[in-house]
C-alpha cells in the first residue's frame, strides 16, 4: 500500500481501527474514514455511536469523516454515494475491517466495484485472536458498547476489551472476536490517535434483543 491513498471504512470499533492501523503501517496515506449512520444521522448502524462520538475520534486520528444516512433498504445506495465522491476525489481504494465472513467481503469488493473503488482488506483470514492480541498489545483501548443477548449473556456491556475478557468468553464458548455479531466496541485510544477520547457511559437501553451503552463525551 505504500503511497496508495486510501478511504477507511470505520464503524468506531476494534476491527475498523485494527484496519486503518495496518493500512498506515503498509505506508498507505489516509485521506478520509466513513462512518454509516442511521436514516436521521444521530447514532452509527449496529455499534449505535452518537455523531459527536465519531466526530471525536475523526479529529484524533486528523483525517476528515464521511457520514451517510441510510435505513437497511437503501443501505447500498447511500454506501455508493460516498465511494463515488471518494473516487471523484482521486482516493481509489477503500479500507475494510473484515476478517473472514466470505458473504460481507464479496458485497464490498462487488459493490465498491460499481464507482471503480478497489476494496483492501488488511485483516482478511487472518486468525481472529492473533488480530485481537495484536490490537491490544499495540496500545488500543476499547470498550463493549453493544450485546446481542441472544449470543452472550448481557453482563458484558461496559467491559474493557482486554485479554482476560477474550479467555473469559473463550471459555464460556462465545467468539472473543464478536465476528458474528455477538458484541461491537468502540476504541478510544491508541496509536492512530493523537490522544484519547474523552467518553462516559450514561446508562444502557434495550432493544430488539440487543443492549446498548449510552456513550457520550465528558
Amino acid at each position: 500500500m505504500e503511497g496508495i491513498s486510501f478511504v477507511a471504512s470505520w464503524s468506531g470499533g476494534k476491527d475498523s481501527a485494527m484496519a486503518y492501523y495496518r493500512a498506515m503501517k503498509a505506508g498507505g496515506i489516509p485521506k478520509r474514514i466513513l462512518t454509516m449512520f442511521e436514516e436521521d444521522e444521530e447514532r452509527s448502524k449496529s455499534h449505535a455511536l452518537p455523531l459527536e462520538v465519531v466526530e471525536a475520534q475523526a479529529k484524533r486520528i486528523g483525517v476528515p469523516l464521511m457520514i451517510r444516512g441510510a435505513g437497511w433498504k437503501g443501505y447500498e445506495e447511500r454506501f455508493l454515494d460516498a465511494m463515488k465522491e471518494c473516487v471523484e476525489s482521486g482516493i481509489s481504494h477503500g479500507v475494510f475491517g473484515d476478517i473472514d465472513l466470505e458473504d460481507h467481503l464479496e458485497w464490498v469488493k462487488k459493490t465498491s466495484a460499481k464507482v471503480d473503488m478497489e476494496a483492501l482488506h488488511p485483516l482478511w483470514m487472518e486468525p481472529r485472536r492473533k488480530i485481537l492480541e495484536e490490537f491490544i498489545e499495540g496500545g488500543f483501548e476499547a470498550y463493549i458498547v453493544v450485546v446481542n443477548t441472544k449470543m452472550m449473556p448481557s453482563q458484558f456491556i461496559g467491559r474493557k476489551f482486554t485479554i482476560e475478557l477474550m479467555d473469559e468468553l473463550d471459555a464460556l464458548g462465545i467468539d472473543s472476536c464478536g465476528e458474528s455479531g455477538e458484541f461491537h466496541t468502540v476504541v478510544v485510544d491508541g496509536p492512530i490517535f493523537s490522544e484519547r477520547v474523552p467518553i462516559v457511559f450514561l446508562g444502557q437501553h434495550e432493544r430488539d434483543g440487543y443492549v446498548f451503552l449510552d456513550v457520550t463525551l465528558e
